[in-house]
């Protein structure tokens, strides 16, 4: 158990250290032997996790979608993607892997690294949340699942990419807010959407909730 403790430990370790390099060199310019010496491990230690620099950059995008921070099913669908944008927003404030992932994601020197990976991840969780919503009559009825994703998605990226160069992601929660109250008028019932929390504050407050519920989780498991 120890071996296999030490073993992930060193793999986190090797994936943090690829993300500070990706996100200060970009992809192209990043070297095996940098994140090496960012990682303060060897070169067998690192191959034995990850065949290649590309193999390092698909651990650090799979970085945005943590199979430890998943939102609960909500009564409302939309409440529950308007929780997972503003989890994702806050994560990107608060998480240097999460930001390397993103801005990785939208490298575009990176022409030889397949960076699909989160968009497709994110426009599928998209469209299941919205045709969930819209079978329990959530959506007004001209409203396209995959379209309203594919709004969602590309909105999120550029209002994310603003607020790095405006702010370094300061005032990101509040933008994500803005985005929403304006798009979702169009898509959602004027009822559901006067229930909805759309508030800046919303990311945060899931994060805890789900940390809380991680931590209980722990706690049960070990008595």
């Amino acid at each position: 158990m120890a071996t296999q403790d030490r073993a992930i430990r060193t793999r986190q370790g090797i994936l943090a250290a690829a993300a500070k390099v990706f996100e200060e060199r970009g992809y192209q310019s990043a070297t095996i032997a940098e994140i090496l010496t960012a990682a303060g491990v060897t070169k067998g230690a690192l191959y034995f996790h990850f065949q290649s620099k590309e193999h390092l950059a698909q651990g650090v995008l799979r970085a945005q979608n943590d199979e430890r921070l998943v939102v609960p099913d909500r009564v409302s669908k939309i409440q529950q993607l308007v929780d997972i944008v503003m989890l994702h927003a806050y994560r990107l404030q608060t998480d240097p892997m999460v930001r390397a992932s993103v801005r990785l994601t939208l490298d575009e020197l990176a022409q030889d690294l397949d960076r699909s990976g989160p968009f497709r991840i994110w426009s599928q969780v998209g469209q299941e949340l919205l045709a969930k919503a819209q079978a329990q009559g959530e959506l007004l009825p001209h409203v396209v699942p995959a379209e309203t994703t594919a709004v969602l998605v590309g909105s999120f990226g550029g209002v994310q990419a603003m607020s790095h160069v405006m702010t370094d992601y300061q005032d990101l929660g509040q933008r994500i807010s803005d985005l929403l109250r304006h798009v979702l008028p169009s898509v959602v019932l004027s009822s559901v959407l006067a229930s909805l929390d759309l508030s800046p504050g919303r990311g945060p407050a899931v994060y805890e909730e789900l940390v809380a519920s991680a931590l209980e989780s722990e706690s049960v498991a070990v008595s």
